[in-house]
């Protein structure tokens, strides 16, 4: 192979030849394509030293989108997060959104970024938004930039308000530290699905190769064509979260407090100005995770949803101050923890399927006290992933409107929600168990803003009637029947065991032969939408899309249980969700509690075997 041109050492480098041709190549394409000396001094490091197994995992995979688009450790090669990789991105995303839309050139791109990498690095989320938008408008197309970090909604939010063909927003939500992300939203203010996202990833591979002009960063504050809608789209994001507010009088008299952390993110002054518009006093931050840190130096891990060992601070302040409620957003607030202090003096850390009851319920008590005359409920529609709570569908049946499940991840929910709205549909709520909430439809995807804002309102509602969060929870599953849920995770870093797990399931026992039973538990039905096999359907097939990018199989227990087994498209997590439901006016909740431990233990132990398969369980 002929030696590209490139400085001497990184010549001398490259002759030191690996003894894999496709890895040679993929040293030398970095070498000379990338012009961060700090990545770039990684692979020579890493090249110098020998250390071949960890360039080839570096250099000779490339990301794919997952339930989040794509998302990484910080650092060189092409499988990770750092310029290059987020160059050739949007080089395959221009030349694919080129095909598409013939009027690009005038309706542009917006493009945000979160608090991610310190301000000094190479990898922060500022520079690589910058470099999104140099590409863009190398090639003339208008780039709407944030000139300050901004919550994940406002990306997808601002789409639909600028009728832009795209959004790009660069976060790793409540990744760890190292992690970075890339978020593609498609004019309808979704989150890109296929074909799109295989489509950018085939433009990639077709220009890999970073014109000059995508690294000139300079682009982002020079050009005529970029422009920073950060003042309008706050201001228009405000004035349309009124329309899900409903009582700001009442808001306005309640003697409840909240305290709020932003987790270090983004969150804070968004939450502050969301109170403001429904009426309430601001709620009380939580001083030392108040300003954004990218070191997350006060948790140990930046996710509200591991509950009250991350909450700490949040507790400890709301009880100095006498607030009964804690709202918590994730670094990019786009989602919310809530917690709220019992009569015992504990604090109950609701889980996300809990939260949605509470608010599924609530938007519909709204609807039915505030909806036009001639309204029809059959025309109102609530949605959830398919690993969260059926809880919403008990309600539904009940009171008479539609629900509706998706495939995991908000990319799939937020373009359902758009094909039910051009159809004239209500879509009230939508949610996924991991604390991710569509309150309304201003944005198609979820969002802790305007989901802090809800939450408090509801609770002063509830206050007025001397009822807290949780007895209101109570009297829903009491209404509608209980729903005992519990979702866990254990690590697994290995590709390969993961892979293992889930053909040992395809196969168990003997080849293409799904399990019939898990310890003393008969499997009444088996669904599998890696591929797409579905028993409980005549023709076997899944309703819901195939995914054969991820692995999720659901077991359907004699019992009623129902128990998903999947891996985390953002994590290196082998997920289950388990849930156990009764009947309306049936108040056994011990019973379906213990017989979910039951079914859970069995499950993991026959079907995951953690200690075979060296599986580190979560540790908060």
């Amino acid at each position: 192979m002929e030696e590209p041109p490139g400085d001497v050492n990184s010549n001398l480098l490259i002759r030191k030849s690996t003894g894999d041709p496709k890895l040679d190549t993929a040293v030398w394409q970095w070498l000379q394509w990338d012009r961060n000396p700090k990545t770039k001094a990684q692979i020579e490091s890493l090249l110098h030293d020998g250390r071949t197994k960890e360039l080839r995992e570096r250099l000779c995979c490339r990301m794919s989108f997952g339930t989040a688009g794509l998302r990484s450790a910080m650092g060189a090669g092409f499988s990770h997060i750092n310029d290059l990789t987020v160059i050739q991105t949007t080089q395959g995303m221009y030349l694919y959104l080129e095909r598409c839309f013939p009027d690009a050139m005038q309706r542009g791109v917006v493009v945000g970024y979160d608090t991610r990498g310190q301000a000094t690095s190479n990898c922060s989320s500022k520079r690589l938004a910058k470099l999104t938008a140099a590409v863009l408008l190398s090639k003339g197309i208008p780039v709407y930039l944030f000139s300050k970090y901004v919550p994940t909604p406002f990306v997808p939010y601002a789409v639909r308000k600028l009728r832009t063909i795209a959004g790009v927003m660069i976060t790793a939500s409540h990744n760890r530290k190292e992690d970075n992300g890339y978020k593609v939203y498609w004019e309808n203010g979704a989150q890109i699905t296929s074909p799109h996202d295989k489509e950018i990833l085939k433009c990639v591979d077709e220009s890999s190769e970073p014109w000059d002009d995508s690294w000139r960063e300079n682009l982002a504050e020079s050009s005529p064509l970029v422009k920073d809608p950060l003042e309008n789209i706050t201001n228009s994001y405000m004035q349309d979260l009124s329309s899900i507010c409903f009582n700001r009088e009442l808001n306005m008299k309640t003697p409840l407090k909240f305290v709020h952390t932003s987790f270090h993110g983004v969150g804070h002054d968004f939450v502050q100005s969301a109170f403001t518009v429904f009426g309430f006093r601001p709620p009380i931050p939580v001083p030392e995770q108040k300003d954004p840190d990218p070191n997350f130096s006060t948790v140990k891990c930046p996710n509200p949803e591991e509950g009250e060992c991350v909450l700490e601070l949040s507790l400890r302040l709301a009880e100095a101050e006498g607030a009964r409620m804690v709202l918590a957003t994730d670094p990019d607030a786009d989602r919310l923890a809530v917690a709220e202090l019992q009569d015992t003096g504990r604090w109950k850390v609701f889980t996300g399927n809990e939260l949605a009851a509470l608010l599924g319920w609530w938007l519909f008590f709204c609807w039915k006290k505030n909806c036009p005359k001639g309204s029809d409920v059959e025309d109102v529609y609530m949605l959830a992933t398919t690993v969260s709570s059926v809880i919403l569908r008990a309600v539904a049946a009940k009171e008479g409107f539609h629900f509706e499940e998706t495939l995991p991840g908000f990319k799939w929910i937020g373009n359902r929600v758009k094909t039910l709205l051009d159809n004239g549909k209500t879509v009230l709520f939508a949610f996924e168990e991991s604390i991710g909430f569509m309150c309304g439809t201003q944005v198609l995807d979820k969002d802790g803003v305007s989901a802090a804002a809800v939450v408090a309102e509801m609770a002063a509602y509830l206050d007025t009637n001397g009822t807290s969060l949780m007895q209101q929870l109570i009297k829903i599953y009491e209404r509608y029947g209980y729903h005992i849920a519990k979702t866990s995770y254990f690590l697994c870093y290995d590709p390969a065991t993961i892979k293992r797990i889930f053909e040992r399931l395809r196969n168990y026992g003997s080849p293409k032969k799904y399990p019939e039973f898990c310890g003393p538990y008969g499997v009444l039905h088996v669904r599998d939408v890696t591929t797409g096999y579905d028993s409980s359907q005549l023709n076997k097939k899944c309703v819901l899309p195939v995914s054969k990018n991820s692995q999720m199989i659901t077991f359907t227990f004699q019992n009623g249980c129902v128990a998903t087994l999947r891996t985390s498209g953002t994590e290196p997590k082998i997920k289950y969700y388990a849930e156990m439901c009764g009947s309306p006016g049936q108040c056994d909740k011990s019973f379906l509690e213990e017989e979910l431990r039951r079914v859970i233990d069995v499950l993991v132990e026959n079907f995951l075997e953690p200690s075979k398969n060296g599986l580190t369980w979560r540790s908060a």
